[in-house]
């Protein structure tokens, strides 16, 4: 009996230890990294932002996700602020990034970008008992961007012109419209489809004026971006199918243009 006892608990000791490295072994695995990490600056409605269950949805992740699948790719969507995206990218961290960025020649110099998918302006918008109804009027007024953004780089370049009081930076829409709400900034320059589907059920915003800027939204990514040929690929097939158009109605809740980047092929960007 004694030494049945001892041939058991030796037995358990054994298996005790084959668990453990069992165990061991299975941490040791690391996780298969997706082949593209796609950063986006997570807020950015109706581009990127999560869900009331913290699922990453909008404009710009279907469109991501459509092209990967088509690539045959797997994805991962990394929230970085919109500042971030260009060392990430450049850095390779990150493959690619969306955040509804435009294409710039600026931009174009050291990163690049697929053809361009959305067409835009920038707006600049107010409380709606704000007594600022045009651009003119920010005379001695604090305004709103988001930091590196175009409105960013207008509301600098306009500031003398426009008597601009002050820049507050922000990284991402929604805490600049707080600080507006609260009186902290009396304006806020930013991308116009953002703020519209942003205000549209919260009255107490209206946009004061409209700037023509002409701009136009891609994915962006590094110069030597080896699937660059076959994502810009992908997007010509998926405007051709109308898959842009029927995402950009499922968002903004209209259809485009048939002149717009949305719907016509276009060539991809260059300096």
């Amino acid at each position: 009996m004694y030494l049945k006892t001892i041939a058991a608990r030796i037995a358990m000791s054994a298996a005790t230890v084959s668990g453990a490295v069992v165990a061991l072994a299975a941490t040791a695995v690391p996780a298969l990294a997706a082949d593209w990490t796609v950063g986006a600056n997570i807020g950015n409605v109706p581009w990127e932002f999560q869900d009331a269950s913290g699922k990453f949805v909008g404009f710009e992740i279907d469109l991501v996700n459509e092209v990967a699948k088509r690539a045959g790719k797997t994805v991962e969507i990394e929230n970085i602020p919109f500042n971030g995206l260009f060392p990430a990218v450049q850095s390779g961290r990150i493959q690619m990034a969306v955040s509804s960025i435009t294409i710039t020649p600026k931009r174009l110099e050291s990163l690049a970008f697929a053809q361009p998918y959305y067409d835009s302006d920038q707006s600049l918008s107010v409380l709606k008992t704000s007594k600022i109804d045009k651009l003119e009027d920010l005379s001695g007024k604090t305004v709103g961007v988001d930091t590196a953004s175009t409105g960013d780089i207008y509301a600098t370049e306009n500031t003398a012109r426009l008597k601009i009081a002050r820049i507050t930076r922000y990284e991402g829409l929604a805490p600049a419209m707080l600080d507006l709400a609260a009186g902290r900034i009396d304006g806020y320059i930013s991308d116009i489809p953002a703020v519209e589907y942003y205000i549209k059920d919260k009255p107490q915003y209206r946009i004061a004026a409209r700037i023509p800027t002409n701009e136009r939204y891609s994915f962006m990514y590094a110069k030597n971006f080896p699937d660059a040929a076959k994502v810009n690929d992908i997007l010509s097939a998926l405007k051709k199918e109308g898959f842009v158009s029927a995402t950009h109605k499922k968002w903004f809740g209209s259809v485009p243009p048939d002149t717009s980047s949305s719907v016509k092929v276009m060539d991809v960007p260059k300096l």
